[in-house]
């Protein structure tokens, strides 16, 4: 039986670090405590993080912090979002997607603890991994504790993926030498962040990171009997963040990635695309794990805004074989080679998306992708190798 299941086909009774935060009171007693934290940040009970820490004895929540979307996980992507009062809890909240995405002396001035606990979904560019690498930067540097409650990695922690980024493009969406889907918890990332030098100027944290029980690492989100919030506005399920790591590509091009419908990530179009013959394309190549339908949609926000886009629409057959950045790259690849006279590239996004501009290029000048793919390969195997220190959990 794999460790953390109560039995054969019944969801596993993980527990996150929030849930088992009560076990590691020494670590909070007679501190100040600052949280970065936002809508996802619940235990099994559905009490918040921060309700949770402000009814422990001797402990006192002076500060929060939040993240791109937002306290509440409302604002839509890249909006900037300013400080406020928490209405809830009255607590001042500082805006890590702002003006700034770094807490400053100032901010931790009166903070001894700074606690983090957010889920994210297992690729490199959602931006909560540099909200927390940031933080723990920032603590660093002040000579504060630095403490990261885990959660799973809903995507597995096992499949390892893509590029790895190199440091020219490093930006907020990757900053560090990691592949795209990097098959590891927060918790051990902020660990390989911190253990591997990647903080500026070398500093160390103090970091201390609370485990999960129960979770193994070839969980899907699904087996953890945990309940899945959706950690943005166009992250709705565990479907659409299994496709992300490679859908999240169109963003750099001018093709719609399903924003402003109801199927983000898990569809993709234009008015101009000829989804018939596209579909054609992308089914003959048989993809692991996916298959292709031609379909219609009309966005209501972002690209393509109330416009009719003829689109393919993705369904996952088998998610432990699909390789979703594959599929990205190969989508478009075959979009690029359809219509070279409407494409067109968001050029720095999609290589920072990518971590590379290999890739683009390839795909100009219509080279083979097997070549890019058989060296990211040797790239996971050589990170795989070196994660193995950092991991916290079996398989």
């Amino acid at each position: 039986m794999v460790a953390g299941w109560l039995a054969a086909g019944c969801p596993a009774a993980v527990r996150t670090g929030l849930d088992d935060v009560g076990e590691q009171k020494d670590l909070f007693k007679g501190k100040r405590v600052g949280i970065i934290a936002n809508h996802t940040s619940y235990n099994r009970q559905g009490r918040h993080i921060v309700d949770v820490f402000r009814e422990m004895a001797d402990v006192r929540v002076v500060a929060l912090f939040s993240p791109e979307h937002g306290l509440r996980g409302t604002e839509e992507a890249g909006v900037k979002v300013d400080g406020q009062t928490d209405p809830v809890s009255g607590l001042p909240v500082y805006s890590l997607y702002g003006k700034i995405n770094k807490p400053t002396p100032a901010m931790l001035a009166n903070v001894d603890v700074l606690v983090f606990d957010m889920q994210d979904v297992g690729a490199r560019f959602y931006t909560y991994l540099y909200t927390m690498s940031l933080a723990m930067e920032a603590a660093a540097e002040v000579g504060k504790r630095f403490i990261v409650l885990d959660r799973p990695n809903p995507i597995n922690g096992v499949q390892i993926e893509g590029p790895i980024l190199e440091p020219a493009f490093a930006t907020f969406v990757g900053l560090y030498p990691i592949p795209v889907r990097y098959g590891m918890t927060v918790g051990e990332l902020a660990k390989m962040i911190n253990g591997e030098g990647w903080l500026a100027n070398g500093v160390k944290a103090d970091l201390v990171v609370v485990p999960m029980t129960g979770w193994a690492r070839r969980m899907w989100y699904d087996g953890t009997g945990l309940s899945f919030i959706k950690p943005s506005p166009n992250m709705p399920d565990l479907e659409t963040a299994t496709i992300y790591p490679g859908l999240c590509l169109l963003e750099g091009t001018n093709v719609s990635e399903g924003r402003g419908t109801t199927m983000p990530f898990r569809q993709f179009g234009a008015p101009w695309m000829a989804a018939d013959k596209l579909c054609t394309r992308l089914n003959e190549l048989r993809l692991p794990g996916i298959s292709f339908t031609t379909t219609t949609f009309t966005p209501t926000s972002s690209k393509h805004k109330d416009q009719l886009c003829q689109g393919i629409k993705l369904a996952v057959t088998d998610r432990g074989k699909l390789e979703p950045f594959r599929t990205g790259v190969e989508i478009v690849n075959a979009i690029h080679a359809l219509h070279k006279d409407r494409f067109e590239w968001r050029a720095a996004h999609f290589d920072h998306l990518c971590g590379t501009d290999t890739i683009r290029n390839a795909i100009v000048a219509g080279a083979s992708l097997e070549e890019l793919k058989k060296r990211r390969q040797t790239e996971c195997e050589a990170f795989r190798q070196t994660r193995t220190k950092y991991l916290l959990y079996v398989e």
